[in-house]
């Protein structure tokens, strides 16, 4: 009995109806099948994602590999998940190669103000994105109120190479934080053009090596050290992080403001501490510092809301400790959310970079 011939039509076709959610177009379409081989009844071929930690990234091998098997002919699939190594050329991640060559996505983590949970969203986003296979690190831009230290619990002086400094790593993350320089005890007294001068050499001198993201964990507010940060860094997109709370949603406007003043796109807005549900009672919520006020801000200003943190003690008890909660409770709510975050930003993301490259 003769084979069937297995054609690279025959698959392309068997691909075409997986849809991309974001871009809703076929991922044969958005040309991210690629390295198609046929020998035999043997098939390989890649599936080349925009970004590593894509939270599609399963579903679309596992439907791939059940379409391809399908076909007359076929006995074994092989399907490689890639992703694509540098954003669009002429993005704005592209235009500084001096500025953290090798890292491939700058994201902002910013607030209007301080106590909102920025710190702690920032370094939870970044070891969710890394859970979903990305290579990702954090610096810390905060240099009077430095908080990596004490929510990675990493500690030590970070080492020299040449006149460039060697990021310490913790949790799999590589760090980058002022507070590796100085005793916990002494106060960083400085005035703008040190705080300045501190910001570039954290951009310039750092052996970050290869990302595919880099986390800045913002100063709050609006001031030098925030605007030296907006147009030094080679920023891919911000997060803006607020409460419910009025002062917050006043402060989370200036911040979001900033931004796009300087042509930085605004992924969205994330509203922290947004609700509390008691442990006996797990289908309450109860909006303690009000309700949906995140919600109406983004829709106001035309920004997406990425979503609520609840407020849950095991966040601030465990990030006390250095074990952020996505890594000590990753089944609880709050980490789940944090991994939604991660979630709505790579794909809020990629949407800006498609279209950054079709401009």
């Amino acid at each position: 009995m003769t084979r069937p011939i297995i054609t690279e039509q025959q698959i392309l076709d068997a691909l075409h109806p997986i849809v991309d959610p974001d871009f809703r177009k076929s991922i044969v379409d958005l040309g991210f099948v690629k390295n198609i081989a046929i020998n035999g009844s043997d098939v390989s071929f890649s599936i080349e994602l925009t970004t590593p930690a894509c939270p599609v990234k399963e579903e679309f091998q596992n439907d791939a590999h059940a379409r391809v098997s399908a076909l007359a002919g076929v006995e074994n699939v092989a399907v490689n998940m890639t992703a694509q190594e540098r954003p669009a050329p002429g993005s704005v991640e592209t235009a500084r190669e001096d500025v953290l060559p090798g890292v491939h996505r700058v994201i902002a983590v910013a607030s209007g103000k301080g106590g909102v949970g920025k710190s702690t969203t920032a370094i939870n986003l970044a070891l969710a994105l890394q859970k979903a296979g990305a290579r990702v690190g954090v610096m810390d831009c905060d240099v009077y109120g430095p908080s990596l230290p004490l929510l990675t619990g990493t500690h030590g002086r970070p080492q020299t190479e040449g006149k460039k400094i060697i990021p310490l790593e913790g949790h799999g993350l590589k760090l980058m934080s002022i507070g590796f320089f100085t005793d916990d005890d002494s106060p960083v007294i400085w005035r703008g053009p040190m705080v300045h001068g501190l910001i570039k050499q954290f951009l310039t001198d750092v052996l970050w090596g290869e990302l595919d993201y880099l986390i800045l964990d913002m100063p709050p507010g609006t001031g030098d050290a925030a605007l030296t940060l907006t147009q030094n860094a080679p920023l891919s997109g911000a997060v803006i992080v607020t409460t419910a709370n009025d002062l917050s949603l006043i402060d989370a406007r200036k911040g979001l403001a900033m931004f796009q003043k300087v042509e930085i796109p605004v992924l969205g807005i994330i509203e922290n501490l947004s609700f509390f549900t008691p442990p006996d009672l797990p289908d309450r919520k109860y909006y303690i510092f009000g309700e949906g006020g995140g919600k109406r801000v983004a829709e106001n200003l035309g920004v997406d809301f990425l979503g609520e943190i609840p407020i849950d003690p095991q966040v601030v008890s465990d990030g006390d400790l250095g074990k952020p909660i996505v890594l000590s409770q990753p089944d609880s709510i709050a980490a789940q959310s944090f991994i939604e975050l991660a979630s709505q930003v790579t794909r809020k993301l990629s949407k800006v970079e498609a279209a950054a490259k079709s401009a």
